[in-house]
């Protein structure tokens, strides 16, 4: 059975200050999640799980029309403040849904094997997709999970500080993943800041998350009773997050689970701000030139 991929593309994009899941960075106005897909259907891939608002549905549809059809399978599944909340929970007091663990345990109706997990903004190179398919393919198993981690100095942005969580590893597998806020660079050195605004040094060759994982489906099981004691412990706090390197560090933890750390040296490219999206254009169009890419990606 081939295995699938959650895209996580329900984001509100505040920093972006519009929808960068779908806005165009090629040349026939390919979002980086296009792109995404193809190494993705390269790599094996079989099917591709959308996590959308209910508010962009159309527009993301329009995107894609008629792109992946007899390519590979597509579902569209749709994150809410309220989806898969304990019944006689409120969450009025929510401003948005609960981040990337929540995100991932709302695709668990269209998941039934294993499957790997990224973002819709960030470009992972498709060696990535190759390496992830493999484990998937090879030695995933209810316990046995993995993430692709990347070099800190290369997942930065230039116009703004970005949030990652930073891996420690055992042995080849991962023995934590502290979630890291607002890492930028600051008087000379990368640090990122803690709850009291203050800078801490990070290591530039720290192996960082970029929300690339690959999963078997049992964790989605896990994920819900975690997001459950989640939701009761956070109750009346409006911008908590139920993230997916704190699912991963408790199961490690808590040794219901070992993580394969799959590192990459590839350059992450992303758009988290706006003045990001130039870079971009301009690293694609130097991937393009290279061959790694077609010009027309679906032709």
């Amino acid at each position: 059975m081939k295995p699938t991929l959650v895209i996580l593309a329900a984001g509100m994009g505040s920093r972006y200050g519009g929808l960068k899941q779908i806005d165009g960075v090629g040349p026939n106005e390919e979002p980086i999640i296009e792109y995404a897909i193809y190494d993705a259907i390269r790599a094996g891939f079989g099917k591709i799980v959308f996590v959308i608002r209910k508010d962009i549905e159309a527009a993301f549809k329009e995107k894609f029309a008629g792109k992946l059809d007899g390519k590979v399978e597509v579902a569209y599944v749709f994150q809410e403040k309220d989806s898969f909340v304990p019944a006689g929970v409120a969450t009025d007091y929510r401003e948005k849904p609960w981040g990337t663990a929540h995100a991932m345990l709302v695709a668990a109706p269209e998941v039934h094997e294993p499957f790997a997990v990224i973002n819709a903004d960030d470009h992972y190179g498709a060696e990535a997709f190759q390496t992830i398919h493999r484990f998937l393919t090879q030695d995933c198993t209810p316990t046995r999970h993995a993430m692709v981690g990347y070099v800190l100095h290369n997942t930065l942005s230039d116009h703004g500080t970005v949030n990652r969580g930073v891996a420690a590893t055992e042995d080849g597998y991962l023995s934590g993943i502290v979630e890291r806020l607002k890492i930028g660079h600051r008087n000379g050195s990368v640090s990122f800041l803690d709850d009291d605004a203050t800078p801490h040094e990070l290591s530039v060759n720290s192996v960082v998350s970029m929300n690339f994982w690959g999963f078997h489906p049992d964790i989605l099981r896990q994920t819900e009773e975690l997001f459950h004691e989640f939701v009761h412990a956070t109750a009346g706090q409006p911008k908590t997050e139920f993230l997916i390197p704190e699912v991963v560090d408790h199961l490690i933890r808590t040794g219901q689970a070992r993580v394969s750390l799959l590192t990459s040296d590839e350059r992450w490219y992303g758009v988290t701000y706006q003045e990001d999206k130039p870079l971009v254009m301009a690293a694609f169009k130097e991937l393009l030139a290279k061959g790694v890419y077609p010009h027309d990606l679906w032709s």
